[in-house]
């Protein structure tokens, strides 16, 4: 049978054709692979000819989405470590060079650069200089600790020709609370709320975490996966553009702007707390802020919400990051399974490393005002549907999402990118009073540069 992408996947009973999707596609982009150690080349190619060979090279390093779920399930049984990631993407201007078929998404044929003015990102002559250069590919060497990297690294390099050359590198840090959970920057648990596309992993949720009940993480193949058009045979051989952007997070400022929030709207004790969750729409302990007006969170943290409590936006402003960049069906543009479309997979990590404690009571003058921040990453099947339009229609939209009472709620006051107006927050968490104005939230959060690429399948790789 064909795979079906209208649904999600059972990797364990996968049979025929899905079982042979699974052993040509890369890791990481059905489900996250650990990286809490990553190193990220991009490269440019001097030699059509040698770039294949290097690239043919390199597919036999990698491992499959399969052999990747099977160390998984190896490790959830016996502890046992699994093997690093190593991950490849080609921009449009790669498969270009190659002389390949490249897929046809519109937005990736144009490339990062001819999107600055949609996305509302700095010109291309501000961002940092090795993403200012035409870049061929990317390659990502990710692992728990650092030893299996660097041994990989030394692996792509023994392979690589003077022809392919590194134009710019970056390096990921994991970090985590006291729970152990993953947070980014700004101190706040990252990267819940995540599409799921595999049945196990949606069990999962459902038997592990708070539950399903009101917020269903499923979606479909199709919203990730896409035929790799040069493959040997892209009706089993699949792959899924990649979007890499580097964002550069001011703590200080951020710190500053949740400390000032507090005070304009007269906020006391621990309830200050609250004003950096209005923010981002969570405590930094995850707690989303439509359940409850304090952190405390369950632990793992809770994600089974929805905003049908909260449609005055009385507990959850509108404008807050989460809310913007996943209104779980209370958007008012689109019906819910229409929205549910936009959401992609991310796969970020920070970078920078801090000597003070992201979660500790600290003035804002002893927190980083640069040189940290997030390697932005996320899988889509559609790059102007997905992370263009949560860009662009959600984030950079002071418009969205709609209130019942016809105001504009205002950008994103972490992504959102365009001029800052004033933003209204409920000084009462639940009641309903009258919302307070308070100062523009200053952008905190600086796009340095990026890239779409597409991860192709390992049989495309081989076949060079």
């Amino acid at each position: 049978m064909p795979v079906d992408l209208s649904t999600t996947l059972s990797w364990k009973s996968a049979s025929g054709e899905a079982a042979a999707m699974l052993a040509e596609l890369q890791p990481n982009i059905l489900k996250a692979h650990v990286r809490d150690r990553l190193t990220v080349l991009f490269l440019g190619f001097g030699d059509a000819a040698e770039a294949r060979t290097f690239l043919r090279g390199l597919s036999g390093l990698m491992k499959s989405a399969k052999a990747h779920l099977e160390e998984v399930e190896a490790h959830k049984r016996t502890k046992a470590a699994g093997t690093p990631y190593l991950g490849v993407g080609l921009s449009a201007h790669g498969y270009a060079t190659l002389g390949v078929t490249a897929p046809a998404d519109p937005s990736f044929t144009a490339g990062a650069k001819a999107a600055v003015e949609k996305l509302a990102d700095p010109a291309v002559t501000e961002w940092e200089g090795h993403y200012q250069q035409t870049i061929d590919a990317v390659v990502l060497i990710g692992d728990a600790t650092a030893g299996p990297v660097r041994t990989l690294r030394r692996q792509v390099e023994a392979l690589r020709p003077a022809s392919v050359t590194i134009l710019g590198e970056e390096s990921g840090l994991g970090m985590a609370n006291a729970n152990g959970d993953g947070i980014e920057h700004f101190g706040y648990v990252d990267g819940r709320s995540q599409p799921l596309f595999l049945t196990e992993d949606i069990d999962a949720e459902r038997d592990t975490t708070d539950g399903v009940s009101e917020w269903d993480p499923s979606a479909p193949l199709e919203q990730i996966l896409v035929p790799d058009p040069a493959a040997p045979d892209p009706t089993v051989h699949f792959g899924s553009y990649f979007v890499f952007r580097k964002l550069e997070q001011n703590v200080r400022l951020f710190k500053e702007a949740e400390r000032d929030l507090a005070h304009d709207l007269g906020l006391r004790g621990e309830d200050r707390e609250r004003a950096g969750a209005m923010l981002v729409g969570r405590f930094e302990d995850g707690t989303p802020l439509t359940g409850q007006s304090a952190p405390g969170s369950h632990h793992p943290v809770g994600n089974d919400f929805s905003y049908d409590s909260d449609k005055l936006g009385q507990k959850c402003p509108f404008h807050a990051h989460i809310r913007k960049t996943n209104p779980r069906g209370s958007g008012g543009a689109e019906a819910p399974e229409e929205e549910r479309k936009h959401l992609m997979a991310r796969r970020g990590q920070t970078y920078g490393r801090r000597h003070d404690d992201p979660n500790a009571d600290l003035p804002p003058r002893l927190r980083p005002a640069k040189d940290v921040g997030l390697l932005f990453m996320a899988f889509n099947s559609s790059l102007g549907n997905q992370f263009e339009f949560t860009q662009q229609i959600w984030a950079n939209n002071p418009a969205f999402p709609f209130p019942p009472d016809g105001s504009q709620p205002g950008l994103d006051p972490v992504i959102g990118q365009g001029i800052r107006e004033p933003q209204k927050y409920p000084p009462e968490w639940g009641h309903n009073n009258v919302a307070e104005a308070a100062d523009p939230i200053p952008q905190a959060v600086t796009m340095k540069g990026g890239e779409y690429f597409f991860m192709p399948s390992l049989a495309f790789l081989r076949s060079l």
